[in-house]
């Protein structure tokens, strides 16, 4: 047996459900404009990015790393794209085969960086001009077996790097701007690892990277006996002749407090990195690229104090406004307590929201006029019937038992009708009208 719905629930159903049909058109006009608002916004970002690295074991190659494991967190998919280096990565990003990348300050050689339609995120850590070389192939130049000035690499074998990795341009420069004959040096362009073990092996007398501190490479041959990094002692003057050096200084014992590594003060010469955008890359993204740069390098490093980076500093590109927020603002206040594609999702349409609400608060003043007469409807169509019947009264000769059957049908169908509490009033005056015609009938 079907249980049977309390009477003041069926009435309050009632009311309910008038209350939403009557509604409903202001319901599918927002559902309507929050469909285009959200095509137009596109709040919702790809799960997939790709972030152009560097060579393997390269510093670049382990922050793309860490980045992977930041935005994993969120459900993103970092592809870490392989690459020679800055120059190359360049090239990746002006093609479109990478969303985001890694370049040293200075990789850019084109007249304008506006041309190429892309962005910073700020600069994220500055990487050092490391010039390792052998002392046993210094003792040949110095009683000292100490370098301190590029002219004194001639006649050595040096490799530079590829020329994807923008080390050959700079050092093309640096060695330009000490009036040095390139031919009195044999110069080769052997990928890291291989230059390396060549240089490990004595088939090179030195060998330079621009990476940050953090690259296995540089780790490993700051620790290698026979192995010493260059003193650039006149880092000052590089940094006034290019705009993109900046002197720094690898303190002493830094590298290793026990053995005192490196045993004094060392002057370097450093670009800034910056992490690159395509304008296209989806500004979700930016913000939590951004939000994972300002963890993950804002300790404190060998050539920064704590917060120093990331900056909006030394940037030669326009900065995404994402990157300004993030790192002038923190993480979002809605982050902090939801979920980031929940967050996102509102922080990114609360304005269409606002627009679309605007919009409805003076229609929806429509529906309680389209709710009352949907009710009252139910109840005033009788009304017509009932003036048939009274007027056919009126008639001469008419058939009083056919109109009093067709009153009591009338009865029965009034009598199935509900309506909500507030509007049982018409009801009733229905139902005495009803019965003052019948009155009238059997008269």
């Amino acid at each position: 047996m079907k249980p049977r719905i309390p009477r003041a629930l069926r009435y309050t159903l009632v009311s309910i459900q008038e209350l939403l049909i009557s509604a409903g058109p202001v319901a599918l006009l927002a559902g309507g404009l929050l469909v285009l608002a959200y095509m137009w916004l596109d709040p919702t970002p790809p799960k997939r990015v790709t972030l152009a690295t560097g060579p393997a074991q390269s510093a670049y190659d382990e922050f793309g790393k860490r980045y992977q494991k930041a935005l994993a967190a969120n459900g993103i998919e970092v592809a870490l794209l392989p690459s020679q280096g800055s120059s190359d990565n360049l090239r990746l990003l002006r093609e479109g085969k990478a969303d985001l990348g890694f370049v040293q300050g200075g990789s850019n050689e084109r007249a304008t960086t506006e041309e190429s339609g892309l962005e910073s995120l700020g600069s994220l850590f500055v990487e050092p001009v490391w010039l390792f070389y052998r002392t046993d192939s210094a003792r040949k130049v110095t009683a000292t077996a100490a370098l301190s000035a590029l002219g004194q690499l001639k006649g050595m074998r040096l490799n530079v790097g590829t020329a994807g990795s923008g080390v050959p341009s700079l050092m093309d420069k640096l060695l330009d701007a000490n009036n040095i004959d390139k031919s009195r040096i044999v110069i080769s362009q052997l990928e890291q690892t291989p230059a390396t073990v060549a240089f490990l092996g004595g088939q090179l007398d030195a060998i330079v990277f621009a990476s940050a501190p953090e690259s296995l490479m540089v780790q490993m041959l700051l620790r290698t006996p026979g192995v010493k990094l260059m003193d650039f002692a006149q880092s000052e003057a590089y940094s006034r002749r290019f705009p993109f050096l900046t002197p720094v200084v690898l303190p002493r014992g830094v590298v290793d407090l026990a053995r005192d590594l490196p045993p004094a003060d060392l002057r370097l010469v450093a670009t800034t990195t910056a992490l690159l955008t395509r304008e296209k890359t989806h500004p979700a993204l930016l913000q939590l690229f951004a939000q994972a740069a300002r963890d993950m390098h804002s300790p404190a490093g060998w050539f920064n104090r704590a917060g120093t980076f990331p900056n909006l500093e030394h940037s030669e590109y326009a900065i995404s406004r994402e990157a300004e927020r993030a790192i002038k603002g923190g993480q979002p206040f809605l982050q902090r307590y939801l979920s980031f594609w929940v967050a996102n999702l509102v922080e990114r349409m609360w304005l269409a929201l606002g627009i679309i609400i605007a919009i409805l608060l003076p229609l929806s003043r429509i529906v309680p006029p389209l709710y009352q007469f949907r009710i009252r409807s139910r109840v005033f169509r009788w009304y017509g019937q009932l003036r048939e019947i009274e007027h056919h009264m009126q008639e001469g000769g008419a058939d009083k038992a056919r109109l009093s059957d067709e009153l009591d049908a009338l009865e029965q169908k009034v009598a199935r009708i509900t309506v909500p509490l507030s509007y049982a009033d018409e009801l009733y005056a229905l139902r005495s009208n009803i019965n003052l015609v019948r009155r009238k009938l059997e008269g």
